[in-house]
């Protein structure tokens, strides 16, 4: 009797987790020099279907990011969403590298060709936050062995690189 309400209770226990698994919104981006190229590389990391339903709410269309039109929608997206201001007051040109798509992630990537980032430089990450109350976008600054790490939120779309 004891073993089978152990049982039952872990069960419960796991499903109420399933339940509760993805309320957590988050994303990742890392931003760093190559000074092979010369240019500053920028990767994302964002829960494939949280981008998914994005996009399908945006478009009022179902996406498949597999899609050559999606990944076009994707990047409209993304380039209003996400962007750095230079030391300068001047948006930066960053380039659309292309993006990654398996069962669980979207990796994005871009670059500022030619370009390191200054000091001063402010970055703009509203990615998802405008789609998701809870989404959290942990960014990562690496210049060298210096690493910087900033957390936007909807509260916090727009902070400095020191």
């Amino acid at each position: 009797m004891k073993l089978r309400r152990y049982c039952v209770t872990a069960l419960l226990a796991l499903a109420s987790g399933a339940a509760f698994a993805h309320n957590y919104h988050m994303g990742i981006a890392d931003i760093s020099y190559n000074p092979s190229s010369g240019s500053t590389e920028i990767v994302h990391t964002y829960t494939g279907h949280d981008v998914e339903a994005l996009l399908t709410q945006l478009y009022q269309r179902q996406v498949d990011l597999g899609q050559k039109d999606s990944e076009a929608a994707l990047r409209r997206y993304v380039e209003k969403q996400f962007y750095i201001i230079g030391a300068n007051g001047r948006r930066l040109r960053l380039d659309w590298v292309g993006i990654k798509v398996n069962a669980d992630n979207v990796v994005i990537f871009q670059e500022i060709e030619r370009t390191r980032l200054a000091s001063g430089a402010r970055i703009h990450n509203a990615l998802l936050s405008d789609f998701l109350p809870g989404q959290r976008n942990t960014l990562n600054v690496q210049d060298g062995a210096k690493i910087q790490t900033l957390f936007f939120d909807q509260k916090n779309v727009e902070l400095p690189v020191k």
